[in-house]
């Protein structure tokens, strides 16, 4: 059996590839296969200067011992930190679409395969898609929903699980730490029947669970 995991954040920038390297690594660590997917990347090529290791791809493949283009392949991969579709439009590349990024996943051969979106649940990822829609072409057995645990967390989980309605959805709450401002949105969450999480380790042992 094999489980596919489908990781959104509720904004840039929140720690969602930290998060999916992280619960990779344990599940390989406890004897699981992995395999990592970001359909297509967009980055600053500035912040790609210091080597491997820099990309989302490469930070996923680090965690799965994939080849970084089988986390996202090289065509993928547009160097310009902008939303992919219009990063592709202003490098004067072809557009693509949901359609497109679908015929390229294939069927990765592991347990467990963790396919990772970009900025928000409506952040273009496509010209004619969004992180969200891309749930209707991967039907994921579950959501990850990254988000950071400190102020704002409430307002920002609950508008982010609406475009992925129906869906099993998992919050991890990422920069936890044991200040009132964590406990409290922990607890308001949990309370209003939202799945919360704030362990890499409890995330990691959920998904296995379901295998």
């Amino acid at each position: 059996m094999s489980v596919t995991i489908l990781c959104a954040g509720t904004t840039t920038g929140v720690g969602k590839t930290w998060v999916g390297a992280a619960v990779l690594r344990a599940l390989r660590d406890g004897g699981r296969t992995v395999a990592a997917r970001k359909p297509v990347q967009s980055f600053d090529p500035a912040d790609a200067e210091g080597g491997a290791g820099s990309t989302d791809a490469e930070v996923l493949a680090g965690a799965t011992g994939e080849a970084a283009s089988a986390v996202c392949p090289a065509h993928r991969w547009y160097a310009l930190a902008l939303a992919p579709p219009i990063a592709a439009e202003l490098l004067g590349r072809a557009p693509f679409s949901d359609a497109d990024l679908a015929a390229e996943h294939g069927d990765p051969s592991a347990e467990v395969v963790w396919v990772e979106t970009v900025g928000g649940p409506l952040s273009p990822m496509t010209f004619d898609g969004d992180s969200a829609s891309t749930a209707r072409w991967l039907r994921p057995h579950a959501v990850v929903l990254v988000a950071d645990a400190g102020l704002g967390a409430i307002n920002a989980v609950r508008l982010a699980v609406g475009p992925f309605a129906g869906r099993r959805i998992i919050v991890f709450l990422n920069r936890w730490s044991d200040v009132d401002v964590c406990r409290t949105n922990l607890t308001w969450l949990r309370t209003n029947g939202f799945t919360v999480l704030t362990e890499v380790d409890a995330l990691a042992r959920l998904i296995d669970s379901t295998l």
